[in-house]
């Protein structure tokens, strides 16, 4: 199975070991890990595992971690990715470099990823986490199609639990 997702503007594609540089400088943004990592850094290793998972994940289960680049361009867009939500299924996750926000790359990438987990995956759902304050994701979700169904305590305040089915 190809795992290279393409949209209108983006190209997704998994995650490699050359990329570890590229994936530390953008996760260890202040504006980027406030959300996605509760404002913690991540250290080199810690990338390096998070990447060895993606590659495992890849070849098991067909998802993963995802660099998210413009279709005509080089430059980083994000990346986007399915992951583990404690025992309660996939969570669709993105994060964005601050130059991209405001454009709809969220968006469009998510849904991609939802998109593929719900189609060729074969998933018989969708979850996403969002942190109390980030109306910005709440808006991306809501855009997805998903509807909330729990709230939960995170470590920076409460967290409201989304689900999409096909």
């Amino acid at each position: 199975m190809d795992h290279v997702l393409m949209t209108e503007r983006l190209i997704l594609r998994p995650v490699t070991v050359h990329d570890h540089a590229e994936l530390l400088a953008h996760w260890t943004g202040a504006d980027v890990r406030r959300f996605l990592f509760d404002g913690a850094v991540l250290s080199p290793a810690e990338i390096s595992e998070v990447i060895e998972e993606s590659v495992r994940a890849f070849a098991a289960a067909g998802h993963g971690l995802w660099l998210v680049r413009q279709k005509d361009g080089t430059e980083l867009v994000g990346t986007a990715g399915l992951r583990p939500l404690e025992e309660l299924g996939l969570e669709v996750f993105y994060s964005l470099e601050p130059a991209a926000w405001g454009k709809g790359y969220a968006t469009e990438a998510a849904r991609a990823v939802v998109e593929y987990a719900l189609g060729p995956l074969g998933l018989p759902e969708v979850l996403a986490e969002v942190d109390e304050g980030n109306a910005a994701s709440v808006a991306v979700v809501e855009r997805l199609g998903m509807t909330a169904f729990d709230v939960v305590p995170g470590l920076l305040g409460q967290m409201t639990r989304y689900r999409r089915t096909p």
